[in-house]
């Protein structure tokens, strides 16, 4: 019981945090990831995909519904963040001493481990494997 509440702890504290991320991106859009993109050879619609990584998948991990691909698309969403944005930062440090990607690998390797242990039993994904 306390491995199902602790995994409940984790998809909704990943899922509740990244939602403000992905709100964020709503309210003010995506114009600055599609400069990114296009300033790295890539399409600009692939902005859109923040949607999924930062909207959808947060709903889907609270309420843990195909929680593992969720993860693991949260997972991706993180290693394209880094490589776009953060990728001079991975060996550096914030003038308070914190690793100045520690915000992006939390996420990543949070969305790691929810693959790794997946949904818990307090989750959809538990209930449907229940039929």
């Amino acid at each position: 019981m306390q491995e199902d509440i602790a995994k409940l702890i984790l998809r909704v504290s990943v899922g509740g945090m990244m939602l403000f991320h992905g709100a964020a991106k709503v309210l003010h859009g995506t114009g600055f990831i599609e400069g990114m993109l296009t300033a790295k050879g890539l399409p600009a619609f692939m902005a859109y995909g923040v949607y999924v990584g930062e909207v959808i998948v947060p709903i889907l991990l609270i309420i843990g519904f195909c929680t593992r691909v969720s993860a693991a698309i949260l997972a991706f969403n993180m290693l394209v963040a880094i490589a776009l944005v953060h990728m001079g930062d991975i060996f550096k440090l914030t003038e308070h001493g914190a690793w100045a990607v520690e915000l992006q690998m939390f996420y990543l390797l949070s969305a790691v481990v929810i693959i790794l242990l997946g949904a818990g039993k307090y989750s959809i994904d538990h209930k449907r494997a229940a039929f």
